[in-house]
């Protein structure tokens, strides 16, 4: 039995690709370090560093993402008491159980996975004769890779947007599949949970604020670099003095994010009153400017001190490992993998 058995278990994957921007802080990091400061709950948050591999093969890409996210979250105030908080890679008995998920996973449950789907719609658009040209397993698979995330503890609720409501339907599945063949409840269920309250930043040029579309604003950017990156913001040509519309502004978006409910309030009025884009961008930069200079500056320190980072995912690793080891014990017993004596 799990000493974590009476708390309601949220686990939370982040994939270590790229650097954190903006966006990834106000959608996931945010609410996520909030709810790892909750005593109620016991929150598992891992980097998803095999997941990344499916993406890149750039080794340094990989290290360095690894680092810059590790630090992000430590610097942002993630409860790492309360929080357990790995590396993916580091639970060796994740591709274990990843296994033992494929061996009763069908594949047409797979066919059907949304990335999948799309890769082959891009090589029938191609003109491609092989449909699944450039399509590796890790791709096709990595569903399963991420039910074992989510199953190995067991989590009652997954935090998820709602392009990844699927997968949490597929390890549901899966996990189904697995007790009914096993004749017992070995896994929990697990439960989607989209928050419609996060909110989609948009980036530079308006659209959702993402890597593909290098449209992003990096968190801890020095101070003059945030400043460029602001005055950068697309906005419409209207003059100072001409009332502008908050709903529809990228500037807005990002401040209101950020800001309390009367500042919010307070710079609507602005806009109401003609505020000049060349102001408004100003505010907004030193806004932004003083709500992260001091995570900045932690982020800063940890990045020069990668053994303290080293410490405290393995500190994590350990956690989670108390609890893989017993459950993989459990479940090589289950299939038959367990030891003569």
């Amino acid at each position: 039995m799990s000493k974590f058995s009476d708390k309601t278990r949220v686990l939370t994957g982040i994939t270590t690709t790229g650097t954190p921007h903006l966006g990834n802080y106000v959608g996931a990091i945010k609410p996520a370090i909030e709810a790892s400061q909750n005593p109620s709950v016991q929150s598992f948050y891992f980097m998803a560093d095999y997941h990344a591999l499916i993406k890149c093969q750039d080794p340094k890409q990989v290290q360095q993402s690894r680092l810059e996210i590790a630090a992000t979250w430590l610097a942002l105030g993630l409860d790492t008491d309360n929080a357990i908080f790995y590396r993916q890679s580091d639970i060796r008995e994740i591709p274990e159980l990843t296994w033992m998920l494929s061996c009763v996973c069908a594949k047409g449950l797979m066919n059907r996975a949304h990335a999948y789907k799309a890769a082959v719609a891009d090589n029938e658009e191609s003109g491609n004769q092989d449909p699944d040209k450039g399509i590796t397993m890790g791709l096709f698979g990595y569903p399963v890779l991420m039910a074992a995330d989510i199953l190995m503890f067991n989590a009652n609720k997954v935090p998820v947007g709602r392009d990844q409501i699927q997968h949490i339907e597929m390890a549901r599945d899966i996990a189904g599949r697995f007790n009914h063949l096993y004749k017992s409840q070995y896994f929990t269920l697990p439960e989607a949970v989209v928050d419609e309250k996060v909110e989609v930043l948009h980036g530079l040029d308006g659209r959702k604020m993402s890597k593909s579309y290098q449209n992003t604003i990096p968190l801890f950017v020095s101070e003059k670099k945030l400043q460029k990156l602001v005055r950068k913001i697309k906005t419409n040509s209207l003059e100072p003095g001409e009332p502008k519309d908050p709903d529809t502004c990228t500037l807005f978006q990002i401040y209101s994010a950020f800001a309390s409910s009367e500042e919010t309030e307070a710079m609507r009025a602005q806009y109401a009153e003609g505020i000049g884009w060349g102001d408004a961008k100003n505010q907004v930069f030193e806004y932004l400017n003083a709500h992260l200079a001091e995570p900045r500056e932690r982020y800063n320190a940890l990045m020069e001190d990668p053994g303290h980072i080293e410490a405290v995912l393995q500190k994590g690793a350990e956690r989670a490992r108390e609890e893989a080891t017993v459950t993989m014990e459990r479940l090589r017993d289950a299939v038959g993998l367990g030891r003569f004596i």
